[in-house]
C-alpha cells in the first residue's frame, strides 16, 4: 500500500502523566528525500550530509547519518534518501538546522517506537514536500529499533538522568506559578 500523508481524525489527547513520560520517543529519524534522476539535488543531499557530520564532529550536535546514502527507492522510501539518527537529547538543534539548510529537499521526520508503520505515517513529519511512503514493508509491532547504544543516550540513557514524575509535577507547579500573571500565557484548566 503507498500513501500519500493526508488527514486524519482528531484522536483524544493523552493527558496522564505517567504513560506521557513512559511512551515518549527518545530516538528519531530524519530521511532526507532527493531526486536520483537529478544530478544537482543528489549533490544538495550529499552536501548537506557531510555538513552534518562535520558539525557533528565539532560538537554541535549528535547525529548520526547512517553509512549507506541510498541511490534508489528501498523500504518505505520512494526515492534516494539517507537516514539520520538523533537522540532526543539534540532533536531541537537538527530540526533547526535541517530546517534552516534543507533548501528544496523534503525531510521525513519520524519517532522510533515499536510500531515502524505507526512511525512512519500517523506519527511522521514533514519538512519541505511530502512523499508517498510504502507502508507495506514496515512491521507494526516489534522490538524498539535500538541503534548505537555505546553512545549512551536515547534509549540508551542511563535511567538516572530522568526527572522523577514528583520532580516533574514540581517544575509544571512551578512554571504555572511563573506565568500566572501573565495574560499572553494561557492557563492549565482546573480539573
Amino acid at each position: 500500500m503507498t500513501k500519500v500523508p493526508t488527514h486524519h481524525a482528531l484522536p483524544t489527547p493523552q493527558e496522564d502523566l505517567i504513560t506521557v513520560v513512559e511512551s515518549r520517543a527518545r530516538e528519531w529519524h530524519f530521511h532526507i528525500y532527493f531526486l536520483i534522476q537529478s544530478p544537482i539535488e543528489t549533490a544538495a543531499a550529499l552536501a548537506l550530509r557531510d555538513a552534518v557530520l562535520r558539525l557533528r564532529r565539532d560538537g554541535a550536535f549528535v547525529a548520526v547519518p547512517l553509512h549507506r546514502v541510498n541511490t534508489y527507492p528501498i523500504g518505505p522510501h520512494p526515492a534516494g534518501s539517507y537516514e539520520i539518527w538523533v537522540p532526543d537529547s539534540s532533536f531541537s538543534d537538527v530540526y533547526f538546522y535541517l530546517a534552516s539548510n534543507r533548501g528544496d529537499l523534503s525531510v521525513l521526520i519520524h519517532p522510533l517506537t515499536s510500531n515502524q508503520r505507526r512511525d512512519h505515517d500517523a506519527r511522521a513529519g514533514w519538512l519541505g514536500k511530502p512523499w508517498p511512503i510504502y507502508l507495506d514493508s514496515l512491521p507494526r509491532d516489534g522490538p524498539v529499533p535500538l541503534q548505537y547504544p555505546e553512545l549512551g543516550l536515547g534509549y540508551s540513557a542511563p535511567p538516572k538522568e530522568d526527572l522523577s514524575l514528583e520532580e516533574r509535577r514540581r517544575r509544571g507547579a512551578e512554571v504555572e506559578a511563573l506565568l500566572a500573571s501573565d495574560p499572553e500565557a494561557a492557563p492549565a484548566p482546573e480539573d
